[in-house]
């Protein structure tokens, strides 16, 4: 995939730094503030920038795992950083299908405790959603808990559509 320097940051597809997002919150007062959130959003590209982010993450990130995610097609990762600091992430994996074509699967999105409620969740989706146009993607969806109401607001927010409840099923394997 083609990308080109800006800053010294690589750009690559739709993905662009430097975002501000405003959002309006209420005090306790019942007063509104606005609450102005920099952030720049890149492409993890390196492990060292996914172990930067790994208390983002449910665990540690290995480097074994890291290298593999990073090697294979069409796996991406963005993180959020909010003065220099990686404040949330969102991962991407593109599916084929011979008869459906590629559409990407919103993987995981964790922002951090510290940063929520100011539009990063909504931005990284978004990002991702743009970086999935980018490639070619006719669609993008995601698999959430349907009692999440955090991340259900957040994909709403995003432009996502329910398209009905569905069930999963599992088989954990032993490597």
């Amino acid at each position: 995939m083609s990308g080109e320097q800006s800053g010294g940051r690589r750009r690559t597809g739709g993905v662009r730094g430097g975002r501000t997002r405003r959002a309006r919150l209420r005090t306790g007062t019942g007063r509104a503030r606005t609450i102005v959130t920099a952030m720049d959003i890149r492409r993890a590209l390196t492990t060292a920038k996914l172990s930067a982010a790994e208390a983002l993450f449910d665990g540690p990130a290995r480097e074994d795992w890291s290298e593999r995610f990073l090697a294979a097609p069409g796996h991406l990762m963005l993180i959020a950083y909010v003065d220099g600091v990686p404040a949330g992430m969102v991962s991407g994996v593109e599916m084929s299908h011979p008869d459906k074509g590629t559409e990407m699967c919103l993987y995981e999105l964790s922002v951090d405790e510290g940063y929520r409620r100011r539009g990063i969740g909504r931005a990284l989706t978004l990002a991702l959603a743009e970086e999935a146009k980018a490639r070619g993607c006719y669609g993008m969806w995601v698999g959430v808990d349907t009692d999440n109401e955090a991340a259900l607001a957040t994909y709403d927010s995003s432009g996502a559509r329910d398209e009905g409840v569905f069930t999963m099923r599992g088989w954990p394997l032993e490597p």
